[in-house]
């Protein structure tokens, strides 16, 4: 019984030390928590404290619970004046009935309520002053229930800025009426006057679309020669765009070394207010064209000078066909009166021949056989300048025949191979077939003496004489080119050398009469006159291209025999290739030549842009290689000649294809073209068949 006692009292000590332990660490945890919270708490206050607004913290009887130091400063009570007072003794009086049910309210569904969300809340400071709040709500739950926590901010200044703000805007918008009444019959002037600037504006405008319309290269120049007005056709004429020509002087862009001639007219225009006439000007690719040129000068509403309208009519052509106009009246005339001259020398020559040989007989001594000679010779050189006289003054008509071109080709060959230096060499070029002419041997083959002569003449260290025949159909086209040209099928004798070449502006003199750039005694200056006339008494036409230290090529056009025609001319015409829509880029610093080939190309299916050099043509490939089927370069062109041109655009594109062309010998410069890369060579001027079938056979091969 004792040992059982002892045991249960042990066992009772276990459980009585167990339970200790429990209560022991039940208060160690109890003691962390109670330091965990006093941490809280001083944090809580610290951030309290530390709020720029009023803090109130309300129970649910409504009573203040916690508040800061920032209530105290907008309230006018101490913290210890507010603790467990009704929240109502910070409200007005006559808003104690709906702050306490409102408080109610919001206890059964408390919710987050955002600064500013109450209208018209006023606050009650301890002495009595109203002040209007905000005020943000926030439930907080708690072991003891739910608080609400308030903050409170004075929002006085606030509105008296709202209110010096509305006075202000109430006043603005008064003196807004004020000015609106007063601007309203100004407005309505403004109105009319803007109506009446629309007006002007259209019909200004509509002006300007008819200036752009017209013909004629149409600029307004200010007092300061600066340019103002710019019209299209201005823009086609001299290549400037409006933008590029806008603000530059006329002097600079337009007349270059002949500003003389615009000073003269400026001067004629600032004293007669107009002034008419001939002006050259200079065009963006630096050509030289010829406008016929209208100025005027426009004042303002005091008379007072304000601009100078230009008006500008291009006529480079119109002069070109009648200087070739009035070159064949001349040689008309000319020649009229050295028939006339032609026909008293050989009566005066042939009494004196008569009498040398007399003469001879009488006296036979040396000395007299000597001076006989003399005068022989020199009456033989008189009869034979009558000769090439009457050659030019009658076309020397003779008997005309159907002869074979290569026939004549071939003996001129042997007679200059046995008499022209060893220096120059000689090439001759016939097509098979070629077609066969109606003439005069004996003037044509003069006609290919002259012109060897001549060339003989032009290559004194020695060269290269080239003479070629080939069919050709001339087309409207080509006939454009030239004045004396008609439509047809010709004969084409070519006729080069590789000398000194003729200055341009000998070129349209060289078929003149006694024209001759020869020292005296070594020429007659009639050589070229007779071609001329023997040539167009055969219904054909010479035509010349030289340059300067590289050489000169006379073209000689002569209509084939009729017979021939008629059986060849229509075959011609089926034989043209059109085009698949293939665009063709066209590079000729010669506007006639670039706008012929142009509407050729059009005509028969290609699509053609055009360039008026080297650069412009680079441009425009680099930006549309792709869809450019073939290139058409020009040989000589300024700045940038064809074989750079050439070189450019192979550096573009390795597989460009080009058709080099010149006026200047076939075989020359074709060779110079086809050596640096262009796939074939077009001899100018060419006729619309050539240009088809090299085209085509250049793109398609």
């Amino acid at each position: 019984m004792a040992k059982t006692t002892k045991t249960q009292l042990i066992d009772q000590l276990v459980k009585q030390e167990k339970h200790l332990q429990d209560v022991v660490s039940e208060l160690e945890k109890l003691k962390t928590s109670s330091e965990e919270r006093t941490q809280s708490e001083t944090k809580f206050f610290s951030l309290l404290e530390s709020a720029p607004d009023a803090i109130i913290i309300v129970d649910s009887e409504g009573k203040i619970s916690i508040t800061n130091s920032q209530a105290e400063k907008l309230f006018g009570y101490t913290r210890a004046e507010l603790l467990g007072q009704p929240l109502e003794i910070l409200v007005p009086k006559k808003y104690h009935h709906n702050h306490t049910q409102h408080r109610k309210n919001y206890f059964n569904d408390p919710h987050t309520r955002p600064m500013g969300a109450g209208l018209d809340l006023q606050g009650l400071h301890k002495d009595g002053r109203q002040f209007p709040v905000e005020i943000s709500l926030s439930p907080l739950k708690t072991d003891e229930g739910v608080l609400v926590t308030s903050i409170i901010r004075d929002i006085t200044e606030r509105k008296r800025s709202e209110e010096a703000l509305k006075r202000a805007h109430d006043e603005l918008e008064k003196r807004v009426e004020e000015r609106t009444s007063e601007l309203s019959s100004t407005n309505k002037m403004l109105k009319e006057q803007f109506e009446e600037l629309k007006r002007a504006e259209t019909q200004i405008r509509e002006q300007a679309a008819l200036l752009d319309k017209t013909q004629d290269a149409i600029l307004v120049q200010d007092m300061e020669d600066k340019i103002i007005f710019w019209n299209k056709s201005a823009e086609g004429l001299y290549g400037w765009t409006r933008k590029e020509a806008l603000g530059q002087t006329a002097e600079k862009l337009l007349f270059g070394k002949y500003d003389s001639y615009a000073q003269e007219a400026l001067k004629t225009v600032m004293a007669k207010e107009e002034w008419r006439g001939e002006l050259k000007n200079i065009t963006k690719d630096e050509k030289e064209i010829t406008v016929e040129s209208r100025w005027t000068l426009v004042k303002d509403e005091t008379g007072k000078p304000k601009a100078k309208l230009v008006v500008n009519t291009d006529i480079t052509e119109k002069k070109r066909l009648a200087a070739q106009f009035l070159r064949a009246q001349r040689m008309e005339s000319i020649g009229t009166l050295a028939s006339g001259i032609a026909h008293d020398l050989n009566n005066a020559l042939t009494p004196v021949l008569m009498a040398v040989q007399i003469l001879r007989e009488r006296f036979a001594d040396e000395e007299s056989q000597f001076l006989l000679n003399i005068l022989t010779a020199g009456a033989e050189r008189g009869a034979d300048m009558v000769k090439q006289v009457l050659s030019f003054a009658r076309g020397v008509e003779g008997n005309r025949v159907v002869l074979q071109p290569k026939h004549f080709i071939n003996e001129i060959k042997k007679i200059i191979a046995q008499t022209l230096p060893k220096s120059i060499q000689i090439d001759t070029f016939v097509v098979k077939d070629l077609w066969p002419v109606i003439g005069d041997a004996t003037q044509l083959y003069q006609v290919l003496l002259n012109l060897c002569v001549n060339a003989r003449d032009a290559m004194p260290q020695g060269g290269k004489l080239t003479i070629s025949a080939e069919n050709i159909v001339l087309d409207e086209s080509y006939v454009r080119m030239h004045l004396d040209a008609k439509p047809g099928q010709y004969v084409l004798v070519n006729v080069t050398d590789t000398g000194i070449g003729i200055a341009p502006s000998l070129v349209d003199k060289i078929f003149e009469p006694f024209f001759t750039t020869k020292e005296v005694g070594k020429g007659t200056g009639l050589g070229l006159s007779t071609v001329s006339a023997i040539v167009k008494s055969h219904d054909g036409f010479v035509e010349v291209y030289s340059e300067v230290g590289r050489g000169t090529r006379f073209k000689v056009f002569i209509p084939s025999a009729p017979q021939v025609m008629g059986q060849h001319l229509d075959i011609k015409q089926t034989k043209l290739v059109l085009g698949q829509g293939e665009t063709v880029l066209v590079v000729d610093d010669e506007i006639s030549i670039r706008e012929i080939t142009r509407a050729t190309l059009e005509k028969y299916g290609y699509s053609v842009i055009v360039a008026s050099d080297g650069t412009e043509a680079l441009a425009i490939y680099a930006k549309l290689s792709s869809g450019i089927s073939a290139v058409i370069v020009d040989m000589m062109m300024p700045y940038l000649d064809g074989v750079s041109t050439i070189r450019a655009l192979q550096r573009l594109n390795v597989d460009v294809k080009i058709i080099a062309s010149s006026g200047l010998s076939s075989d020359v410069k074709a060779t110079e073209a086809i050596s640096v890369g262009a796939k074939a060579f077009l001899a100018k001027p060419y006729t619309t068949e050539k240009l088809l079938e090299i085209l085509h056979n250049v793109i398609h091969k």
